[in-house]
C-alpha cells in the first residue's frame, strides 16, 4: 500500500514573521554616536546631537524602540552636558570682564 499525500487535502500553515527594522531609531543612535566622537568640533556636534535627538524622538514611536531609546538617550545626556559646559564659561568670562 503506497501511502500519498495530496497538499490540497493536507495544507500546512507556514507563519513567517516580518523582520522589523525601527530606520529612523537606528539614524538617530547612528547621529548621537557621530555626535559623541565628533564632539571636539563646534557646530557640527551642536546639530549632529540636535538631529539624533530629533530622529530618536521620532523613531520612539515605532517598534522595535531600543535604537531610539538608546539614541535620545546619549543625544540628550552630551545635550545637557554642551549647556553646563556654555553656562560654565559664559559664567568664567563675566567673571573675568568684571
Amino acid at each position: 500500500m503506497e501511502n500519498t499525500t495530496n497538499d490540497l487535502n493536507n495544507p500546512h500553515v507556514l507563519y513567517v514573521r516580518e523582520k522589523s527594522s525601527n530606520s529612523m531609531g537606528i539614524a538617530g543612535f547612528v547621529f548621537a554616536i557621530l555626535a559623541s566622537v565628533l564632539s571636539f568640533i563646534p557646530i557640527l556636534n551642536f546639530i549632529l546631537w540636535l538631529m539624533g535627538a530629533i530622529f530618536s524622538m521620532i523613531g520612539v514611536f515605532r517598534r522595535p524602540r531600543g535604537f531610539a531609546i538608546a539614541g535620545l538617550v546619549i543625544s540628550f545626556f552630551w545635550i545637557i552636558v554642551f549647556i553646563i559646559v556654555m553656562f560654565v564659561l559664559v559664567g568664567a568670562a563675566t567673571v573675568i570682564a568684571v
